[in-house]
């Protein structure tokens, strides 16, 4: 019988066969927990064991609010650093967890687990990355095993060439509209088609990054010569069999879906809702004033993302009295658009740049909203209170739109502004 993608990662973790539907026990490549997870999971931890399965597969980075914003966060991660120190394990400092997980250490087959609801990030390089609780990641960081009941696979077909000025941000926008903020629960979501083999790892990462939004289990795209360069490109050849990290042919889909984008234009989700998206030329035309512009999170500021920014920027002015704030996701990153001047001509128009990391995403330090602010955000949640106030309202949108949105000081399309 045939097999999704999906379904063979499990069945190669366990030792057997399985389909959506069976409860596996399987075995682990890697266990991350950050600054604010793996401090919640110490307690269970100690509760059923003294060391870790494996240090070398163990992965903590403190990301979220780092350096620590006050003293509740400064006492979580000293006993997480007590915890390392312990298990000889090293900190992390460089960057978003998942970021720097698809950096240095996710391979296509892998089977994954990360303290983080957007650890299904990791899908785009061909792994299942899946996102769990404290404590869940707690056994797991003691035995390298977790249970599963395997989750059905919906099939998320796009076709069609991206006109100028639309990126995978609005591709995923799109698809979050169709499916839902509920519509992916307990699910597989399985991104393919001639627009998905096109995208670089990149550019898959914000699919499989705003799956999570769609209440996905795990996003996945099959892996092939993009996802070598990729890997290649960060210094860590890998090869794997096509065949094994492929859906066959007759595979059971729970449902295959189709998107033709090739008449897609930019998108942005209203708040307080992932999909509540709309045209930003519609939004445009409302004239939505802002306090704030973040590029920044897991989902969207890569060098990639930055080039765009940068392109756009030339010859132009940030709106004056806007917050613009540019958090790269890794170090890596950060060294890329320092190299490349990107840091200091963003620096010289205003902007302010943190270092990398989660920064303002989750509302904790580094451009926290106040009451009746707004905010264009290319990060992936805009429900109440997620970067602030509860009387702040969030857009999220491509960094296109973001950078041409912090040109004008309102919602704007940013093909005007495309080179």
């Amino acid at each position: 019988m045939d097999q999704t993608i999906a379904e063979k990662i499990f069945s190669s973790h366990s030792g057997k066969k399985v389909f959506a539907g069976d409860f596996v026990l399987a075995d682990l490549d890697l266990v991350m927990a950050h600054d604010t997870t793996c401090a919640w999971a110490l307690d269970p931890f100690y509760k059923i064991a003294k060391k870790v399965w494996n240090k070398k597969k163990i992965f903590i980075p403190f990301d979220h609010a780092y350096p620590a914003p006050n003293t509740e966060m400064a006492k979580l991660q000293n006993a997480i650093r007590k915890f390392a120190d312990e298990q000889e394990i090293p900190i992390t400092t460089d960057g978003v967890c998942h970021q720097i997980m698809s950096e240095r250490f996710i391979n296509p087959g892998n089977l994954i687990l990360g303290a983080d609801s957007h650890t299904p990030t990791g899908g785009g390089l061909g792994a299942l990355t899946i996102g769990v609780g404290s404590t869940d990641a707690a056994i797991a960081m003691a035995t390298g095993k977790c249970w599963f009941k395997v989750p059905p696979t919906v099939r998320i077909e796009i076709n069609g060439k991206l006109p100028s000025g639309v990126f995978s941000k609005d591709v995923v926008l799109n698809v979050a509209k169709n499916v839902g903020s509920e519509g992916g629960n307990y699910k597989v979501l399985e991104y393919g088609g001639e627009t998905v083999r096109s995208f670089d790892v990149p550019n898959r990462l914000t699919l499989t990054n705003m799956s999570a939004e769609m209440g996905a289990k795990a996003a996945i795209v099959e892996p092939d010569k993009n996802t070598s360069d990729y890997l290649e490109k960060n210094n860590r050849s890998y090869k794997f069999n096509k065949n094994e990290m492929a859906s066959d042919q007759k595979s059971n889909y729970e449902k295959v879906m189709h998107f033709d984008v090739s008449k897609l234009v930019p998108l942005i989700a209203k708040p307080p809702d992932i999909d509540n998206v709309v045209k930003v030329s519609d939004v445009e035309k409302e004239k939505v004033k802002l306090d704030q512009i973040f590029i920044g999170s897991c989902t969207n500021c890569r060098i990639e993302d930055l080039d765009i920014v940068h392109s756009m920027w030339k010859n132009q002015k940030l709106h004056p009295g806007l917050r613009v704030i540019v958090t790269p996701a890794s170090k890596l990153v950060y060294l890329q658009a320092l190299q490349k001047g990107y840091l200091a001509f963003f620096l010289k128009l205003g902007a302010v740049v943190t270092n990398p990391g989660c920064g303002p995403c989750l509302g904790r330090h580094q451009g926290v909203l106040a009451d009746g602010e707004v905010c264009v955000s290319t990060s992936n949640r805009n429900f109440t209170g997620r970067m602030g106030s509860p009387k702040a309202l969030i857009y999220l949108a491509s960094p296109a739109t973001a950078a041409a949105s912090a040109i004008t000081g309102f919602i704007t399309d940013p093909r005007q502004y495309l080179l």
